[in-house]
């Protein structure tokens, strides 16, 4: 994890001999605060329950160990051989060596109904799969098998049991599953940083199921548009890597080029003026359909896209036409109406697609929504793929019946709203829909804000994820660990180090009784809940009593002290903090307190704590960034979900003892509030 410390030298100084409890030598330096050693600060766990949830599983107490397993592919289908790399890849993460393919004492087989053997045990056990991308799943003292309906079934299979891997082999478990919507689409971008983020994005994609990626292209550097391209947008080459490795992990890629509107890619550095749509708008937003010249540019596009992703479909957008400029804005335009250029540019793409044997895709607002829909819909070609979207939970979306009662095969579109996949992927059940697809919208060249500000999109792949695959199942609670855990999968290899007791040094009790505990809101509004005494939240053990609240501007936190020192006397190659603010602020990126470590050579670091990035207030649990590892969730007494959340900080000077830390407020309604301190002797790979 990358730092941004400031380095201020101070002049060497010779220490005296250091204690645990104590520190003896130069200066009046402060007794060290207690701690305890542990051999397992740190100890990544698996996760508490398959995601997408199984239509039908039973679990079992035991584990089959790893010891004498071999693992057998039967079948050469290409689904089989990426199967064997997917879990072959997790025990190593995980456990440090891979299982071999020699035959010993215990069999894991991977295969499909075609293998007679597989398929009749699978049948003797209940277990047999009886459609597309289904599979059945057995482990138990005698080994572990997964049986696909088809190989993809099997690849689907393996994914499953990857989470069932614990630290001493795999759980006991019986399943059959299958996907309740064929096709589960996840939304991607293309963009100068695709490598650093698709790289890790799609396996991880694949491991919760998706079947299909829309690939946002606007900006791909294509070999006919190169006066349009955008120094911040993925080469062509980069285009046809994706695809591939989209492929590689069991998944459709299916390329969006965004046209009529949002169609800014086409006038990119002042190109093709002669193509806007409103020639007296500010900027650029859909082009002119009644300029031949605009097919000049556009279906070169389309064809390259075709012959980059060979994909099923091309989504084409069509989406929000009217939203920015005038359109139609020309004489002719108006005379023509905007129903008619929607129709003849839509079928213009649609044949040219069509000719390249490819189908289409496209938005719903505009060709089904009230305004135009019944001059539009008509008119379009019944095997035109419609995504509906709306990024609301709600308990029903009629629209997708509508679209489906006129002949029309749909998909239904959410974002990141809590609960709005899920209630989308029933309604499409509902509906006789095909789909669900998990947009994002998270900039043209922002791929790396996942990993930031927009953590919160990623996240709701997960839940999307469950949702697709079986949409009446409850979705798992954990998805923020799930989420930042599969960008940096751990081994189950522990970490020792050093528990840090913080009760000296406390301010404000967890409870406020009395209305002078906590924030001083009385009894209703406190972390009474939160447990006490050793406890492990997330991978990483503390030892909690009460809290270090500094100061703040608002009520009940004006009189808390500004700074605080920790005298630790000690070494470590990274720190927890398990930290929190009593209230939220607003302000982006606010610089709510920092952490200053002062070696015992005398070397300084200051560490500025940022909201959102570092630290949230304990009402706030939302994602906002990979930086933050949830650790507790809970409620208040008034029922308020709260939550904590634990940094983890890497020391540049790990051979150096750290003599004491020094927390400081900057004195804003978002004040800092340290509950828990653990060193570590090594570095987990999450904060790496």
């Amino acid at each position: 994890m990358p730092t941004c410390e400031v380095e201020v030298p101070r002049a060497l100084r010779s220490v005296g001999l250091v204690f645990l409890g104590v520190w003896v030598g130069l200066g009046a330096w402060a007794q060290s605060l207690p701690m305890a050693s542990a051999p397992d600060v740190y100890q990544a766990a698996p996760p508490g329950a398959i995601l997408p949830p199984p239509q039908e599983a039973r679990y079992g107490p035991g584990v089959l160990g790893l010891e004498g397993l071999s693992l057998q592919r039967i079948g050469s289908a290409p689904e089989l051989g990426w199967a064997v790399r997917d879990l072959n890849s997790e025990i190593q993460t995980r456990l440090g060596f891979t299982l071999s393919s020699v035959p010993r004492d215990k069999p894991l087989r991977i295969g499909t109904l075609q293998d007679p053997d597989l398929a009749a045990e699978a049948h003797s056990r209940n277990l047999l799969p009886d459609r597309p991308e289904g599979y059945g799943l057995w482990v138990d003292a005698q080994g572990a098998a997964v049986v696909g309906y088809d190989p993809l079934g099997a690849y689907r299979g393996i994914q499953t049991l990857r989470q069932l891997l614990t630290p001493t082999g795999f759980r006991f478990a019986q399943i059959r599953d299958w996907p309740q919507l064929p096709l589960r689409m996840a939304m991607i971008y293309l963009d100068k940083d695709s490598p650093t983020v698709n790289n890790a994005l799609i396996p991880l994609l694949a491991k919760y199921k998706f079947s299909h990626l829309l690939v946002m292209c606007d900006y791909v550097q294509w070999n006919s548009t190169r006066n349009l391209w955008h120094p911040s947008g993925a080469s062509r080459a980069e285009a046809e890597r994706v695809a591939q490795l989209i492929r590689e992990y069991g998944m459709e890629p299916i390329p969006l080029i965004e046209t009529l509107g949002h169609a800014g890619w086409m006038f990119y550095g002042g190109q093709n003026r002669d193509l806007w749509a409103d020639p007296e708008a500010q900027t650029p937003y859909a082009y002119d359909p009644l300029n031949p010249r605009t097919y000049q540019v556009l279906l070169p596009v389309l064809s390259e896209a075709v012959e980059v992703f060979r994909p099923k479909y091309v989504h084409i957008g069509h989406d929000e036409v009217a939203n920015v400029n005038r359109f139609p804005a020309t004489p002719q335009g108006l005379e023509a109406g905007l129903p008619k250029l929607f129709v003849e540019d839509t079928l213009r793409l649609y044949t040219h697609l069509k000719g390249l044997g490819v189908g289409t895709m496209i938005w719903h607002d505009v060709a089904f929504g009230e305004a135009y829909g019944g001059q539009i819909a008509p008119l379009l070609p019944k095997d035109i793929l419609v995504t509906y979207w709306n990024y609301s939970p709600a308990t029903d979306y009629p629209a997708l019946g509508a679209i489906r009662g006129q002949g029309f095969a749909v998909v239904g579109s959410s974002w990141y709203e809590p609960g709005n996949a899920q209630s989308m992927a029933q309604a499409v059940l509902r509906a006789g829909g095909v789909g669900l697809l998990q947009t994002r919208w998270s900039g043209y060249f922002g791929n790396l804000s996942l990993l930031g500000g927009e953590a919160r999109q990623g996240l709701a792949y997960l839940g999307a994820a469950s949702s697709a695959w079986n949409p009446l199942a409850p979705v798992p609670e954990d998805l923020q660990a799930r989420y930042r855990e599969a960008w940096r999968p751990a081994p189950y290899t522990p970490i020792s180090g050093w528990l840090v007791d913080l009760s000296r040094l406390a301010t404000r009790k967890l409870s406020d009784p009395d209305g002078t505990g906590w924030l001083g809101r009385g009894p209703d509004t406190d972390l009474s809940n939160l447990p006490t005494g050793v406890q492990r939240f997330g991978g990483y053990s503390f030892a909690l009593s009460r809290a270090l609240m500094l100061k703040g501007s608002r009520a009940g936190t004006e009189d808390l002290p500004q700074t605080l020192t920790l005298p630790l006397g000690v070494g470590a190659k990274a720190i927890a903090f398990l930290q929190t603010t009593g209230f939220i602020s607003s302000v982006p990126k606010d610089v709510v307190g920092a952490y200053t470590f002062t070696y015992a050579d005398g070397t300084r670091l200051r560490r500025p704590l940022e909201y959102g990035r570092h630290l949230v207030s304990w009402t706030d649990v939302s994602a906002t960034s990979l930086e933050l590892i949830p650790a507790w969730r809970g409620k208040t007494p008034n029922g308020l979900e709260v939550g904590l959340n634990t940094w983890v900080w890497v020391n540049p000077y790990p051979d150096k003892v750290i003599q004491s830390i020094t927390l400081e407020s900057s004195g804003g309604p978002a004040n800092p509030v340290l509950l828990g301190l653990s060193l570590l002797d090594g570095v987990p790979p999450e904060a790496r």
